[in-house]
């Protein structure tokens, strides 16, 4: 086993969980190259085949979705068939719908492969499987891995989005489906020869443990696993919250400026590769800001940090309609937007850790990220509907942003005190 082969030639030089960081880091630049694929084919696809924003919004809101509802679901499978086998059976159907949707021709193609399929697909690269990954194979610097995770989002967004752009304005819409198929296809046997299913696989403990932690007993159903999850969290309080709040992240990240920014650039008079371009700056600060946040996590309150996120946040997207949207006020936004972008999921993670404890957490996050796909599948569809019917995006970004501020009063409120410390000692 090529794993085993490698974490010996890694003894005494690094820990093998950091190769694992490594491989899951490449996985999820490329699912996110399939998650950035809808933005710049929105006009694309319009200008091919006449279908309105609002039918291809729809197609990427039921993709948000899926990847949201289904993540509990897959994070009950990696506890039942294994984390390594959940992600390849994963990647497979993302594979499977990349491929089919260069062959699409109708509206009805569009929902079953980028809606659909995609959706259910993406999930391989999803909160929960980032959260498997840092409590199975980290003890310390779970805060960090997991901001260098939800990194990978922003690389993945800075790498793909500018020649995915000028692929769809040269080359044509399917270029961009055969582009991103090809990039899966090429973490599939990266994933089934270097990825362990645990460290005593390959005769190591977690990094930053003395000793082997216990092992939970595997469930025969997914679906229990999933369900239980989500029994406990509708009896919490802080459940509600993290949900709610994440829902809001949602509502302004993937789902407003992921799917529309670009058209939002295009209704301005600037050109798609120039929007996405944009767009992929924002990867640079949403690196810095998602990796110092996991420094931060490590080191601060988890509800501070969330309170300062949401804030600036909103008030970036409140003020930008009012800009001029030239080059000085879209670096700004860039700068302030970006850098929060992605640097909400570290601290939501060790809030769901220190609330419903190591084992639980991962199902609980999947629960939480279905929250945060509810209110991006809000946000793509119902700012496509807001630019039909208004013919401008600027009630759809003031909304967004005056929700981000409700967020940033309502993360307050989480995990306080006693709660905090009592879950604390229960991180089974």
């Amino acid at each position: 086993m090529k794993s085993n082969l490698l974490a010996k030639l890694c003894f005494g030089r690094v820990h093998y969980a950091w190769v694992v960081l490594v491989v899951i880091f490449t996985m999820t630049l490329a699912v996110v190259g399939v998650r950035a694929a809808p933005g710049v084919m929105i006009v694309p696809l319009q200008h091919a085949f006449g279908w309105s924003v609002g039918t291809i919004s729809g197609a990427v809101s039921l993709n948000i979705l899926l990847m949201g509802v289904t993540g509990p679901f897959l994070t009950g499978l990696m506890e039942t068939i294994g984390l390594k086998r959940t992600i390849l059976l994963a990647m497979l159907v993302l594979l499977a719908g990349t491929g089919a949707s260069a062959f699409m021709t109708t509206p009805w193609q569009l929902y079953l492969t980028w809606g659909l399929m995609i959706g259910v697909g993406a999930g391989a690269g999803a909160v929960g499987m980032a959260a498997q990954i840092a409590n199975r194979w980290f003890v310390a610097r779970r805060g960090l891995v997991m901001g260098l995770l939800t990194a990978a989002n922003a690389t993945g967004q800075l790498i793909f989005l500018p020649v995915l752009a000028a692929l769809a304005q040269h080359q044509g819409w399917r270029s961009v489906s055969i582009t991103v198929t090809l990039a899966v296809a090429a973490m599939i046997p990266v994933v089934a020869w270097l990825l362990p299913e645990q460290p005593g696989d390959v005769g190591l403990v977690p990094f930053g443990a003395t000793e082997q932690p216990a092992s939970a007993p595997r469930s025969r159903n997914p679906f229990t696993v999933a369900i239980q999850g989500l029994r406990r969290g509708l009896g919490s309080v802080d459940f509600w919250l993290l949900t709610a709040s994440f829902g809001i992240c949602g509502l302004s990240t993937n789902g407003l400026i992921g799917t529309h920014l670009i058209a939002y650039c295009v209704d301005h008079g600037i050109p798609e590769v120039t929007g996405a371009s944009i767009l992929a700056s924002f990867g640079i600060f949403n690196m810095l800001g998602a990796t110092g946040s996991g420094w931060l996590t490590d080191r601060a309150n988890p509800r501070v940090l969330l309170f300062w996120y949401f804030g600036l946040r909103g008030l970036s997207l409140v003020i930008l309609p009012f800009t001029s949207f030239d080059t000085l006020s879209l670096s700004a936004f860039a700068l302030f937007y970006g850098l929060d972008w992605i640097a909400t999921v570290p601290p939501t993670f060790a809030l769901a850790n220190a609330v419903f404890g190591r084992k639980d957490a991962p199902v609980m996050m999947s629960w939480i990220y279905a929250g945060h796909q509810v209110g991006g599948a809000v946000a793509a569809v119902g700012a496509g509907a807001i630019r039909g019917l208004t013919g401008s995006y600027m009630l759809a970004f003031i909304t967004s942003g005056l929700a981000c501020l409700l967020a940033s009063l309502l993360v307050l409120r989480i995990a306080r005190g006693p709660a905090l410390a009592m879950a604390a000692e229960v991180t089974r």
